[in-house]
């Protein structure tokens, strides 16, 4: 059994080591007149299992504040609306513009409603975005898709034979019936277009539409833009419908996240746009890093002079402790902002208290003339409890702060959040060292006794 636990640890050991390599780091040197050359990568898994597929790249995720990105801001208008539908309207609109962000592939967009005077804002941030117009055209769409019937009285192009086909503006068939859409490519020319899946009740409505209009055209609209206007050659009954328009692929896509994400129940402009360099961001994490190794420094020579011996093994636990917490954030991921950094950091400081109470407790049952094994398990039976009061204050903190259900009378602002997840996964991780690994450590090094 001790050797399974001992091999267990250091897989796992290697494991973390891995997950935390640098990335792109050069490592070069020279062994028996040979050059050794090479980058470290992040460490990359990508397998596949009883028909399930993993991958997963283990890398640091910066925010936009780290990272640099966009900063878009969203005027709504709410002219149209009642005063008691306004924040609903509001509510809604952020969690279609949240949809499509992550439809996007943006990492932790940090989006909130701000009210200004009168005025009713969406304030977008978007971390890593270099594609500034694709995505305000992305995120500001109404995209609205309807499906047209022709209209009754259709209007003659001047003294040409071909008419100019007038669809009817109502439509009872929407992107609100399509269950999912897709892109697919044509069988035929390879071109890419977008396939629809409707719902129980979008199927019965677009059966009786095809059956209504065959020999017709039914006009395909998102917002009043016609996409494409196909002959119904029979009726559809299977709920399933291709909307073809010579698009190119990106544009296909967009297209396909803008229905999957639905319509935005009120129309919003654009009113400022700020682009935030990456330059920016190097500053502050050379700081922060900077700051949080004279910080480190400082703690340890405090514990080691302190505590001597007891001391040096806080400080191991303390490293142990960082690659840990490195190889979560990476894992999980975490996307790292200014003040996750700060939270993290917040959470080493919760590390040493829980050391400082277990060594205390542990000198308190030698002052009274305790073996040391005796001594050990006994300072640790006693300050495991107030160690775990402490823990557990700070994480109900962190959890309102977080507010991970959207709790209006809580904050809901991403940096927040950044923060008491940072120091949520610190102050568990902490619990871990300071008890678990500190333990074996102290157990290790004093052995002889």
């Amino acid at each position: 059994m001790r050797l399974f636990t001992t091999v267990s640890i250091i897989l796992l050991s290697l494991l973390i080591i891995l997950i935390d390599l640098p990335e792109n780091t050069r490592v070069h040197f020279q062994v028996a007149n040979r050059t050794v050359d090479f980058r470290v990568n992040p460490l990359s898994i990508n397998i596949n299992l009883l028909g399930l597929h993993v991958q997963k790249d283990f890398r640091t995720h910066l925010g936009l504040d780290l990272q640099g990105g966009s900063h878009l801001v969203f005027q709504a208008d709410t002219s149209k609306l009642k005063n008691e539908d306004v924040a609903d309207a509001l509510d809604s609109a952020r969690d279609i513009i949240e949809k499509r962000v992550n439809f996007y592939g943006v990492s932790e967009p940090a989006i909130q409603t701000v009210k200004s005077g009168d005025k009713y804002r969406i304030v977008v941030d978007l971390p890593g975005i270099t594609n500034v117009e694709e995505a305000v055209r992305l995120v500001g769409k109404t995209a609205q898709l309807t499906f047209r019937e022709e209209a009754k009285d259709q209007i003659k192009a001047g003294t040409q034979s071909a008419p100019i086909i007038a669809f009817n503006p109502k439509s009872k068939l929407t992107g609100k019936d399509v269950k999912k859409a897709t892109v697919s490519f044509n069988s035929q020319n390879g071109e890419p277009q977008v396939a629809l899946s409707f719902s129980d009740n979008g199927a019965k409505l677009f059966g009786e539409i095809t059956q209504a209009n065959v020999g017709k055209q039914v006009g395909i609209f998102i917002d009043e833009n016609i996409l494409s206007a196909p002959v119904v050659q029979q009726p559809i009954l299977d709920g399933n419908a291709v909307i073809t328009g010579q698009f190119s692929l990106e544009e296909a896509k967009s297209l396909v996240i803008a229905i999957n994400s639905g319509a935005l129940p009120l129309p919003v402009q654009l009113v400022e746009q700020r682009n935030i360099g990456p330059s920016l961001g190097a500053v502050e994490i050379q700081k922060s890093v900077f700051a949080g190794i004279v910080g480190l420094i400082m703690v340890m020579l405090f514990m080691v002079l302190y505590y001597g011996r007891l001391g040096f093994i806080a400080c191991l636990a303390l490293i142990i402790y960082g690659l840990i917490s490195l190889a979560i954030f990476r894992t999980i991921p975490v996307v790292l902002t200014l003040s996750g950094v700060a939270g993290f950091i917040l959470s080493i400081g919760m590390a040493v208290d829980s050391n400082i109470l277990i060594f205390e407790r542990i000198k308190e049952e030698l002052r009274k003339g305790r073996d040391f094994d005796i001594a050990i398990r006994l300072g640790f039976g006693r300050a495991i409890d107030a160690i775990k009061d402490a823990n557990f204050t700070t994480l109900l903190v962190a959890f309102i702060l977080f507010n991970p259900l959207n709790w209006e009378f809580f904050p809901q602002f991403g940096l927040v959040r950044g923060f008491a997840l940072t120091l949520a996964i610190g102050v568990g991780t902490s619990l871990f060292t300071g008890v678990f690994i500190t333990k074996h450590l102290i157990k290790f090094f004093y052995r002889h006794k």
